[in-house]
């Protein structure tokens, strides 16, 4: 998944791409100003962009409108000290997907793009099909070979969340915080996320499901699905 981050406070900017790539679940390209952003914009395309509104060089609102104009799928979270209602209208009637004020927490800022990928996959559709498994999004119901499970929510959400980043590397952490959001830091251990992935898997492979989940050691798990 490639982000490009556009954000003019030189610190926070780095804080903010040390933290989404540290699991290496993101390649986040970073811009400091309205110049760079565009060339970038340009040569790349992204499935987040993460958009200050304020720039040195311009606004962030006309990178969202050019975005949008050159036909950009990418999914767009505004992050701005602005908290008016009519920046917020403004910015989402120019084609952003959602608007997080600073201060705020990186855990949620996480969270946030998630939810926004997660979205767009599912292209608003609430079925996902995959192979022998299907999900409803909004009724939550899963089924193996045309055959109910019963998941704790816990479970649900972690099965949505490995299925609709299929084929990709997601850290012990990543899903910890998916689970409990920013309070995974008060946390002693991240056994939890183990116990819910075996329970996950049991569930599945005592359905007749093929076992997707697959042990990254040292980093995580992947949901390697074709």
């Amino acid at each position: 998944m490639r982000i490009l981050l556009i954000e003019d406070e030189k610190e926070l900017a780095n804080s903010i791409v040390e933290y989404l790539v540290k699991d290496k679940q993101y390649n986040c390209d970073l811009a400091l100003d309205f110049t760079t952003a565009s060339e970038l914009c340009a040569i790349y395309e992204y499935d987040c962009l993460i958009v200050d509104i304020g720039l040195p060089d311009g606004s962030g609102f006309d990178i969202i409108k050019n975005a949008r104009n050159n036909g950009s799928k990418a999914g767009i979270i505004i992050i701005s000290a602005r908290d008016a209602l009519d920046h917020r209208i403004d910015g989402l009637n120019l084609g952003a997907d959602d608007y997080l004020v600073k201060p705020f927490h990186f855990s949620e800022l996480n969270a946030r793009i998630h939810s926004l990928i997660r979205r767009l996959k599912s292209d608003g559709n609430s079925e996902l099909i995959f192979n022998e498994i299907f999900l409803d999004s909004q009724s939550r119901q899963v089924k193996v070979h045309n055959t109910p499970i019963e998941f704790t929510k816990s479970e649900y959400d972690l099965l949505y969340y490995l299925i609709t980043n299929r084929n990709q590397v997601i850290s012990k952490t990543s899903i910890a915080e998916h689970l409990v959001g920013e309070h995974v830091d008060i946390l002693s251990s991240l056994d939890f996320v183990y116990l819910h992935i075996k329970n996950l898997r049991k569930k599945l492979t005592e359905a007749g499901c093929n076992d997707y989940i697959k042990t990254v050691y040292g980093v995580g798990y992947k949901f390697l699905i074709q």
